[in-house]
C-alpha cells in the first residue's frame, strides 16, 4: 500500500438543483454537477457563471460611504484641489494605486501616490507620513487597500484637517476609524451584496461611481490585485477576474506589457495561473525586498523604455526573493524540527534576528504545506525589541480570532481567516506560541493536522479525454472559492516512470488501463518512484489539463495526490549486490528484515550494529516457523532478504505480519538458483547406489571427482548422500562413505530430507520462477492460510 498525503473527501451536492440546472441551461450533468458544488443553486447563478459580463457588476453607490466619497472627490478636481492615494507595498495594493493613479488621470485630477516602506514605516497608515503628507498641501487622503484598523493614524489625520477617504476590505476590528467615508464591504451595516473583494475590488467600485460605467480600462489591474490577493472568485471577482484576464490577453498598459515580456508570457494565453505564479510575485518582490516604487512606476507609466527596465527590475528583485525565501525556509524548517517539533506544536511560532519580514508570509506558508500546522514567521529587531511578522493558517483554524483571543500581547495585528499580519515585543513571542497552542488544543482535533483534499468528481479512466479537459475549462478563472476540479480515478495502471526536472524531483509517466493511455506529471513526485511497484494499480487524484504543443492539444493528468490500496510486491529477485540493495533501503526507511538462513542472520545483525542502526527491526524465522527478534508495530514494510527452507517458516512470517503494506523480495541470488531448484531424479539416485553397489565405499576426498562423474553438483551430492544415510543405504565414517552392511530396502519417498527436499524446491520454484503478479498471489494466499 501508499498512503495518500492528504483525505480525499468528495463534495456533495444535490442532484436535484443540478438536473434542473442541466435542463434549463443545456449543459452535461457533470457540468452542473460541479456548478451545484460551487453554490450555483438556481439556473439564473449557473447562467452568470458561465457566462460573465459587465451587468453582472453590482450598483457601486450601495457600498456604504460611496455617495459621500464620491462628492468629496468630485469637489477637490473641480477646485483642483491636490489628492494623495495611500496605498499599500503588496500586490493588491500597488494594483489599487495603479488604478486610482490611472482613474484620476482620466478624471484631470491634480493628485500623486504615497505607498509606506514595509521596513521603516511597516503596514497601513501611519501618523508621520500623514503629517508629511498635509506639509506637502494635500487636503484629502484616499487609502487603498488599507485603513481599516487606523483609528489613531485617522484621528491624527483629523487633527492636522485631513478629510481621509477609507477604502478598504480587511476584517474591520470593533473600532472602526472617524474618518471623512470608510468603505469596506464587510463594514457592519454596509448593504452591499457581495462582501469579499479585494482592496483594488474596492477601488474598482469607486471608480465606477466616478466614472458612472464599469472602468473597463482599467480591469486587467483589477484582475491582478484580485487574483494575487487569494480572494475567493465567485460573484463580482469572478466577474473581475475573467474579464480582467481577457482584457490582459490584448492589454494597451505598457507596464503589464513589459511584465509579461519579463516573465516569458508574451505569446502566451494569459491564465489565473500566471497571474498567480508569475505575474503576482514579481510586483510583490519591490515590496518584500526594497519599496513597491519600482512596481506602481511600472503599472502607471506611459513610457515603453522607463516600463521596460522597471520590469527588468522587479524581475531581478524577485530572482533575490526567491533565493531569500529557501535560505530562510531552510532556517525556519531546521528551527522547528529541533527546537518546537510539529508533533508538540498546534501552532508554529518561530522567530529569528535577521529574517526579511517583507517574505516571512511566503515562509509561513512553506512551513504550512511542510508540518500542516498555522504557522507564524517573525523576523526580530532587537533595536526596536519588536517581532513583526505573518501568520498562515489550515482549514478550521481562525487565525484572525486566534490572534484577537491573544490581543493583549499584540499591539498591531489584522488579517483575514487564512492569513494575518502582527507586531509584537519580542519578550510576548514565547507567550504567544503558549497561548496560541493553548487555543489551538481547544479548537482542533487531531485529524484536523492531516490535510484535506476536496475531490469534484470520480470519473472512469475513458473519461479522462480531450473533450471532458475542455469542459472543465468553462469554470475558468480558477481560484479561491473556484478552485481546479479535482479528480479521482482509481485502479490505474502506469508506465515509464521517470524523474525529470534540474533537480530531478519531478515525476513523469503514462497513466493506462485497458488499452487507453494518459500522460501524466507530478511536480515534487519523484519519490514514489521507490515506493511503487511496477505492476501496481493506483488511485490518483489531480487536474485534467490540456497541454498544447505545436499547435497539437492533448490531454495530461496534473497529479496531486497518489495513493496504492492494495499490498505492494516489490520484485528484487536476483539482485546482484543484495547487502548494498539492503542497506541503502533500510537507512532511507525504517522496515522490517526477514531472514531464514542463520549465517544471514549473524551478519546482517552485526553490519547493522557497524552502521550504528541497531534500533532497525531484524526477525529470523526457524524452519519450524519460531520467530526470534523484536520488530516495531508502526513498521509497515517488509524485506524477505534470503529463502525459506519450508513453507511452514515462510507462512508463519507473513501470518504473524499480516498487517504489511509493501514486501520486499531480496531473496535469489541469479548463482544459486539452479542449485535451489534441482532435486537430482531417482535415476541420479540410482545411479550413484550402484557405485556404492560397485566399489563398496567412497573415499570423501574423492567428491569433486564423484560429482563430475554423475554431471551434478557436489553440493547436490553430498545432500543425496545424508539422505542413503538416513535409509541406511550407507554409513558415514571418518574418511569415506560406506556401503551399509545390511542395507535396508525403502522408497526414497520414505526419507523425510528426501521429501523436505522435495517441498523446498518446489517452495524455491514458486518464490523464484513465477512472474510478479504469480509472486505476489503466492504470498497473499500464504498471508491468508
Amino acid at each position: 500500500m501508499l498512503q495518500a498525503k492528504s483525505r480525499w473527501q468528495l463534495t456533495p451536492y444535490d442532484e436535484a438543483i443540478s438536473a434542473e440546472i442541466v435542463q434549463a441551461c443545456g449543459i452535461s450533468p457533470l457540468l452542473a454537477r460541479l456548478l451545484v458544488q460551487r453554490g450555483m443553486d438556481t439556473s439564473q447563478k449557473a447562467r452568470d457563471f458561465l457566462h460573465v459580463s459587465p451587468e453582472q457588476l453590482h450598483d457601486p453607490f450601495l457600498l456604504d460611504g460611496m455617495d459621500k466619497s464620491v462628492h468629496r472627490i468630485q469637489q477637490a478636481i473641480e477646485r483642483h484641489e491636490p489628492i494623495c492615494i495611500y496605498g499599500d507595498y503588496d500586490a493588491d495594493g500597488v494594483s489599487s494605486t495603479a488604478l486610482m493613479v490611472h482613474l484620476l488621470r482620466k478624471l484631470g485630477a491634480t493628485f500623486d501616490y504615497y505607498i509606506p516602506n514595509r521596513f521603516k514605516e511597516g503596514y497601513g497608515l501611519n501618523q508621520t507620513a500623514l503629517s508629511y503628507i498635509y506639509d506637502s498641501g494635500f487636503r484629502l487622503v484616499v487609502t487603498v487597500d488599507t485603513g481599516i484598523s487606523a483609528v489613531e493614524q485617522v484621528a491624527h489625520g483629523n487633527q492636522l484637517g485631513l478629510d481621509i477617504i477609507v477604502t478598504d476590505h480587511h476584517e474591520p476590528p470593533e473600532l472602526l476609524p472617524d474618518a471623512f467615508a470608510v468603505m469596506n464591504p464587510k463594514k457592519p451595516g454596509c448593504s452591499y451584496p457581495f462582501d469579499m473583494l479585494a482592496g483594488v475590488g474596492v477601488a474598482f467600485k469607486l471608480a465606477q461611481a466616478l466614472l458612472k460605467e464599469p472602468p473597463m480600462d482599467f480591469i486587467d489591474l483589477a484582475a491582478i490585485g484580485t487574483i494575487a490577493d487569494l480572494v475567493p472568485l465567485v460573484d463580482e471577482n469572478r466577474v473581475l477576474a475573467s474579464l480582467g484576464l481577457q482584457r490582459l490577453n490584448r492589454t494597451h498598459n505598457v507596464g503589464i506589457q513589459a511584465l509579461l515580456d519579463v516573465c516569458g508570457l508574451q505569446e502566451k494565453e494569459i491564465t489565473a495561473g500566471h497571474v498567480g505564479f508569475a505575474i503576482g510575485p514579481r510586483i510583490n518582490a519591490g515590496g518584500r525586498l526594497e519599496t513597491a516604487e519600482a512596481a506602481v512606476k511600472l503599472l502607471v507609466s506611459e513610457d515603453v523604455q522607463e516600463a521596460k527596465e522597471q520590469a527588468e527590475v522587479l524581475d531581478e528583485l524577485n530572482r533575490e526573493r526567491q533565493e531569500l525565501v529557501q535560505a530562510m525556509a531552510e532556517e525556519a524548517i531546521e528551527m522547528v524540527e529541533q527546537l518546537y517539533p510539529a508533533d508538540q506544536s498546534g501552532v508554529i511560532v518561530v522567530a529569528k534576528e535577521g529574517w526579511n519580514v517583507g517574505v516571512v508570509g511566503i515562509v509561513a506558508s512553506r512551513l504550512v504545506e511542510k508540518f500542516y500546522r498555522p504557522a507564524i514567521v517573525l523576523g526580530i529587531d532587537p533595536e526596536k525589541g519588536a517581532a513583526k511578522g505573518s501568520a498562515r493558517s489550515i482549514a478550521g483554524f481562525d487565525m484572525y480570532e486566534a490572534l484577537t483571543a491573544c490581543k493583549e500581547l499584540l499591539p498591531h495585528y489584522g488579517g483575514h481567516t487564512m492569513a494575518a499580519g502582527m507586531t509584537l515585543p519580542i519578550e510576548n513571542v514565547d507567550p504567544l506560541r503558549k497561548a496560541l497552542h493553548r487555543i489551538s488544543q481547544e479548537w482542533l482535533q487531531p485529524e484536523d493536522f492531516i490535510p484535506k483534499t476536496r475531490v469534484d468528481l470520480e470519473v472512469a479512466f475513458d473519461e479522462m479525454n480531450l473533450d471532458l479537459a475542455i469542459e472543465l475549462e468553462a469554470l475558468a478563472p480558477f481560484g479561491m472559492g473556484n478552485p481546479t476540479p479535482m479528480l479521482v480515478c482509481e485502479k490505474v495502471g502506469h508506465q515509464g516512470m521517470r524523474k525529470i526536472g534540474k533537480d530531478e524531483t519531478h515525476l513523469k509517466c503514462v497513466l493506462s488501463h485497458e488499452k487507453s493511455q494518459l500522460d501524466a506529471i507530478g511536480f515534487g513526485f519523484a519519490p514514489i518512484m521507490e515506493q511503487v511497484a511496477p505492476t501496481s494499480k493506483l488511485s490518483v487524484l489531480g487536474e485534467l489539463q490540456i497541454n498544447e504543443w505545436n499547435g497539437l492539444r492533448k490531454p495530461q493528468f496534473l497529479l496531486r495526490d497518489v495513493a496504492v490500496k492494495h499490498k505492494q510486491i516489490f520484485d528484487w529477485r536476483g539482485t546482484r549486490d543484495k547487502e548494498k540493495k539492503w542497506l541503502d533501503k533500510i537507512v532511507a526507511e525504517e522496515l522490517i528484515t526477514i531472514t531464514f538462513q542463520a549465517a544471514n542472520h549473524h551478519r546482517l545483525h552485526s553490519l547493522l550494529a557497524s552502521q550504528q542502526l541497531t534500533q532497525r527491526s531484524l526477525l529470523y524465522v526457524t524452519n519450524a516457523g519460531e520467530m526470534q527478534g523484536d520488530w516495531k508495530e508502526e513498521c509497515r514494510s517488509i524485506i524477505l532478504y534470503d529463502l525459506p527452507s519450508s513453507k511452514k517458516a515462510l507462512g508463519q512470517a507473513m501470518t504473524a505480519l499480516h498487517e504489511m503494506d509493501s514486501i520486499y523480495c531480496l531473496f535469489g541470488e541469479a548463482d544459486e538458483a539452479f542449485e535451489l531448484l534441482h532435486v537430482p531424479s531417482r535415476e541420479d539416485f540410482k545411479a550413484l547406489y550402484q557405485i556404492f553397489r560397485q566399489y563398496g565405499k567412497i573415499n570423501k576426498a574423492h567428491l569433486d571427482a564423484l560429482a563430475k562423474k554423475l554431471k551434478l553438483k557436489r553440493s547436490i551430492v553430498e545432500r543425496m548422500l545424508t539422505i542413503f544415510i538416513e535409509l541406511r543405504f550407507i554409513e558415514d565414517s571418518e574418511q569415506a562413505y560406506l556401503l551399509h552392511p545390511e542395507p535396508a530396502k525403502a522408497p526414497l519417498d520414505t526419507s523425510s530430507r528426501y521429501v523436505d527436499w522435495r517441498e523446498e524446491a518446489e517452495l524455491h520454484a514458486e518464490l523464484l520462477l513465477s512472474n510478479h503478479d504469480g509472486l505476489g498471489k503466492y504470498l497473499d494466499i500464504l498471508h491468508q492460510s
